[in-house]
């Protein structure tokens, strides 16, 4: 396999951050909540893990991983994920959630 076919075919891993404006963060975290039940039904979604930031609960991340690009696509292209961000936007600090795509070492 070439090293463009093993990049095509390898799990797509991110983590996704933002931080709610102050006295939104209960509504984030129910749209959040309900969200990750859509994305984790997912044919392609092999996670999608919730968390806040220990010292600063209003500081979201989200760890995702999908099945290849394929499905990562999908997941873009999911009817509700651009309603759900549309929402949360003027909800959180950031102009929209910070992605950083990560690659495994070994």
């Amino acid at each position: 396999m070439s090293p463009r076919q093993i990049a095509v075919n390898a799990k797509k891993t991110l983590l996704a951050e933002f931080t709610a404006r102050e006295g939104a963060q209960d509504e984030v975290a129910r749209m959040i909540v309900e969200y990750a039940g859509k994305v984790r039904a997912e044919e392609g979604n092999l996670a999608f893990d919730v968390y806040t930031k220990a010292a600063h609960p209003r500081a979201f991340w989200i760890f995702e991983v999908y099945r290849d690009e394929d499905a990562f696509q999908a997941h873009l292209n999911a009817p509700y994920g651009g309603p759900f961000n549309a929402a949360l936007t003027p909800l959180i600090e950031e102009t929209a959630s910070v992605l950083t795509f990560l690659d495994p070492v070994a």
